[in-house]
């Protein structure tokens, strides 16, 4: 009976989460330079400058952030963004 409840544990919680933060640091390490990014604060912005692990990016017209590299949640597809 606990095998079968670490088992069903392990199987719907720790093994999707494992894979999820696989894909995030994949997804971390393959970001280079002109990648549009949402951090996990929300902003969207252009990275400008890699360096270790931290990233320069482009939010504005001239508004420059450096964040940690980690903190980057997702990579905007190209021609995603919508003008209103």
């Amino acid at each position: 009976m606990l095998a079968a409840f670490v088992g069903i544990f392990y199987f719907l919680l720790i093994r999707p989460q494992r894979q999820q933060q696989k894909r995030h640091q994949e997804m971390v390490s393959s970001l280079k330079r002109g990648d549009d990014v949402v951090t996990l604060g929300g902003i969207v912005g252009k990275i400008i400058h890699i360096k270790d692990q931290q990233l320069t990016i482009k939010t504005g017209e001239e508004t420059r952030l450096v964040i940690e590299r980690d903190k980057v949640a997702r990579k905007v597809a190209p021609g995603a963004e919508e003008e209103s």
